[in-house]
């Protein structure tokens, strides 16, 4: 049981929601007290921090000259488009309510969708771009209540 769940997508996307859930509480926390820019800097540092300790432990290093330099083209991007979306994440969390910031934030879930039928080929069910379409709805009715 613990084996099959831990090879499960749907384990670890429901892990990821909850951390990224007390990341902004946390993180809204965190920053009152510092500028956004240098939170999002001693964010990273811990991030980095234990994800090197996590591949070191794991065994999942490897040989730079093995990464093709199209991967490294698109985890560059993917890394520069992370940074700036923290960087404005921690800048909305110093102005704003976490409870409004994060919903709009998850907006990129809808993005993420729309995006991948334009630019990956993917499809969406009826069923599955009817839920794209209330997850922007209970977002936007989230960030103005």
């Amino acid at each position: 049981m613990t084996r099959s769940l831990l090879a499960n997508w749907v384990f670890w996307a429901v892990l990821s929601a909850a951390f990224a859930a007390l990341t902004a509480i946390f993180a809204k926390v965190g920053v009152a007290g510092v500028d956004s820019d240098f939170a999002t800097l001693i964010r990273t540092v811990v991030i980095l921090a234990l994800v090197a300790a996590i591949a070191f432990a794991r065994g999942a290093w490897q040989p730079i000259a093995s990464v093709s330099g199209r991967t490294w083209l698109f985890l560059l991007l993917s890394g520069l488009a992370t940074g700036a979306s923290w960087l404005c994440y921690f800048r909305a969390l110093k102005m704003g309510d976490a409870a409004r910031v994060a919903p709009v934030d998850k907006l990129s879930v809808v993005l993420v969708a729309v995006f991948g039928v334009i630019f990956l080929g993917e499809k969406l069910s009826t069923v599955a771009a009817l839920g794209v379409a209330l997850i922007a709805a209970g977002a936007v009715l989230v960030a103005l209540g």
